[in-house]
């Protein structure tokens, strides 16, 4: 294989694997066929066991991809925004937002990949990333968090779970006033000078 060939099948990976991570958070992973990941890429489905050996492996390299979108947007965020309290209003505001909720294809990964995750086996591809994804982006969540150690966690899991838990439901409720009045109460309570 040459040099140029080579460059074009890593390039057609990558494609692959980046239609799948927005697909995978659409649609779910039982509603996406590698005919769909494939055609999603603008390739055929007869190149797909050149570059992974099943459905499953690109599940969870797809579940990495999707985690490694919402650190980096962390990572930018608290580099924007050195104060932490206001870098978690940031956060919470662009999170708990009816655009994120309208978006799933390039939202949240802990969100939309949440059913997959705990319905596939434990030891699947897809579940391994889900999790080293979660833990990952938890101790992101912790930085913004104004306290430090098992504290900072704590909150951490407080405000993801929050967060996961609002975006789910407002999506589910899409189209009615309920949506909207989730994500605002949700966000409303998560900021309040109490907590």
């Amino acid at each position: 294989m040459g040099r140029s060939s080579r460059a074009d099948a890593a390039r057609h990976r990558e494609e692959v694997v980046a239609a799948t991570s927005r697909l995978l958070r659409e649609r779910g992973a039982a509603d996406v066929s590698v005919q769909d990941l494939m055609a999603a890429a603008g390739l055929t489905h007869g190149g797909f066991y050149k570059h992974f050996s099943s459905k499953d492996e690109l599940m969870g390299i797809a579940t990495g991809t999707a985690h490694h979108e919402i650190q980096s947007l962390l990572d930018k965020l608290l580099g924007e925004i050195p104060d932490r309290a206001e870098a978690r209003a940031e956060l919470l505001a662009q999170y708990l937002a009816a655009t994120h909720r309208d978006s799933p294809g390039d939202g949240c990964s802990i969100t939309a990949l949440a059913s997959d995750a705990a319905r596939g086996p434990v030891e699947g591809p897809l579940r391994k990333a889900y999790v080293a994804g979660l833990e990952s982006i938890l101790g992101q969540v912790a930085e913004y968090q104004d306290a430090e150690g098992g504290e900072a966690r704590r909150r951490a899991i407080v405000d993801l779970t929050s967060m996961v838990g609002a975006l789910t439901l407002a999506r589910a409720t899409s189209g009615t006033p309920l949506s909207d009045e989730i994500l605002d109460v949700v966000r409303e309570a998560l900021t309040a000078p109490e907590r």
